[in-house]
């Protein structure tokens, strides 16, 4: 790939990360969506795109798909745990399948998938692994030997700016998620101030103890006392 095609790219997932960013109802799992529609069309051959994720524990889940078949897939996987969106996650960085109809990797994956589903060409690039969990950018075709040796190397940089956009998505969601509990929180302390008549510390100082006292995790006990203090109509 040229070093303009790469620029271009990298431009296009950078802006769509932004704008999304700037959306304060942008989920992670619409960046995800969006990100796979985007990089679906500049992958030569590709005419479906999907981002799965899986666990130590072998769950296996769909976070971003242009297509109804990118949920099959990783079902098989999740019900079968084989398959080349795992091993490009867990195992490999890259995995092709130029012809699901001859490929034996994955011989209970194979025969599913080609049941449940016309893709016959495969391409899964790694975009991330930890101790608990690992990531794969997984490209599908109808046609056999849709991806050739330009398109692996294409993808590889899809795959890498795709890995960014993902830890940014990701980090925005954590960070919204972290002011709704501490606002959740706010809320609930302010109960108990009024309540008791006590300062926030003491307020604080309470939740936390029925937390511990309970084994609940802090944001759940603020929101059982405010759904307590307001119920429901």
């Amino acid at each position: 790939m040229s070093t303009r095609s790469e620029s271009a790219i990298a431009l296009r997932l950078a802006e769509l990360v932004r704008d999304l960013g700037g959306r304060f109802d942008a989920s992670a799992q619409a960046v995800l969506d969006e990100l796979a529609g985007s990089v679906v069309g500049l992958l030569p051959g590709a005419q479906y795109c999907g981002i799965t994720t899986a666990t130590r524990d072998g769950a296996v889940e769909t976070v971003g798909a242009t297509h109804p078949f990118a949920f099959v897939l990783d079902e098989i996987q999740d019900r079968r745990q084989e398959g080349p969106c795992l091993s490009a996650a867990w195992n490999q960085l890259t995995i092709a399948v130029d012809d699901l109809t001859v490929d034996q990797r994955w011989p209970r994956f194979r025969l599913d998938a080609l049941a449940e589903t016309p893709i016959r060409s495969v391409l899964s690039f790694q975009l991330f692994t930890s101790r608990k969990q690992a990531g794969a950018l997984n490209f599908y075709a109808e046609q056999p030997g849709a991806f050739d040796g330009g398109a692996v190397e294409e993808g590889l940089t899809l795959a890498a700016h795709t890995a960014i956009a993902w830890h940014i998505a990701r980090r925005d969601e954590q960070f919204r998620s972290a002011l709704a509990s501490r606002d959740i929180i706010g809320q609930a302390k302010g109960i108990i101030m009024e309540r008791f008549d006590v300062d926030a510390v003491q307020a604080f100082e309470l939740l936390k103890r029925l937390s511990q006292d309970t084994n609940t995790p802090l944001v759940v006990v603020a929101e059982r006392l405010i759904n307590a203090d307001h119920p429901a109509r």
